[in-house]
């Protein structure tokens, strides 16, 4: 399936919905340092409700480090400031899927080193700033499966 990666993440009951989605998806899970909190927060473990033994968890120092070991068949970041729709990106299996934090997104040189052509958003109202994390990577997560007619 695919690697959800979020990169610094900051709110703990954001990245427990995301456990509990990736358990229910079969998608892995990898969390780019820093983390903002701890991986035993309260919060994150009842977000995640007793879905954290089936969902795989990885933590990284870097999105290189991460990146090299798993080497996926392609990356797909998700950012406001992107142009391209989410539906358009190429969702295959061992695909990357790229998140930034809540408050920062993703790091602006990330555009420039992956390219543009590698950014996708999700369609908002104009006067919007941004979605919960959480319910963007559902999004996006199920946008991608279904693409693959929801095949594990």
């Amino acid at each position: 399936m695919f690697h959800i990666v979020l990169h610094s993440p900051e709110i703990a009951s954001n990245t427990g919905a995301i456990i509990r989605l990736c358990a229910n998806t079969g998608c892995t899970l990898h969390l780019i340092q820093p983390i903002s909190f701890e991986l035993d927060d309260k919060k994150l473990r009842r977000a995640g409700l007793d879905y954290h033994e089936y969902a795989e968890l990885k933590t990284w120092e870097n999105i290189e480090k991460c990146f090299s070991t798993i080497q996926p068949s392609g990356y797909s970041f998700f950012s406001t400031k992107a142009t391209n729709l989410y539906t358009e990106a190429p969702y295959t299996r061992n695909h990357c899927l790229v998140f930034g934090s809540e408050t920062q997104g993703l790091p602006m040189d990330f555009m420039s080193f992956y390219g543009e052509k590698n950014y996708y958003k999700l369609p908002m109202q104009p006067h919007s700033r941004s979605l919960n994390l959480a319910n963007t990577v559902s999004v996006v997560a199920y946008e991608g499966w279904r693409q693959l007619a929801f095949q594990t």
